[in-house]
């Protein structure tokens, strides 16, 4: 594993990440729109992704929420960035025993592989690899 990084899945994911840009400092980053992916079709103009860069030890990546209810801790999401297809595999297949699978393991069309389970605890987990180009 690289690292971890945490996700906040937030409504109004833009001024979200302008005001913790005001309150930490740092640049926002990598910023993309739902705009034109037929999977978030009617959700034009929300953030599926965008990052703050605090330092280069301290990112934060950001998402609008999408037709999904925000209760107390399922606003944060841990997102270890993993080192092989092996590893998301065994991970993934460890934190989904006991757990639930929210979305999963699959391709992605921006070159990973990637999934999203609640393990046993509760926890939260956005797996991602990126594969080599």
């Amino acid at each position: 594993m690289k690292r971890i990084i945490p996700h906040l899945r937030i409504e109004n994911c833009k001024e979200a990440i302008q005001y913790y840009q005001a309150v930490f400092g740092g640049e926002i980053k990598n910023t993309q729109l739902s705009d034109g992916i037929e999977m978030f079709k009617g959700h034009e103009g929300k953030y599926i992704h965008a990052e703050l860069h605090i330092n280069e030890n301290c990112i934060l990546y950001f998402a609008d929420t999408f037709n999904t209810e925000m209760s107390k801790g399922n606003q944060l999401l841990l997102g270890p960035d993993l080192d092989s297809e092996e590893e998301i595999k065994r991970t993934y297949t460890e934190l989904s025993q006991e757990g639930q699978v929210q979305m999963e393991l699959q391709d992605t069309f921006w070159n990973a592989k990637y999934a999203v389970v609640q393990d046993k605890y509760g926890i939260t987990w956005e797996l991602n690899f990126t594969k080599q180009k």
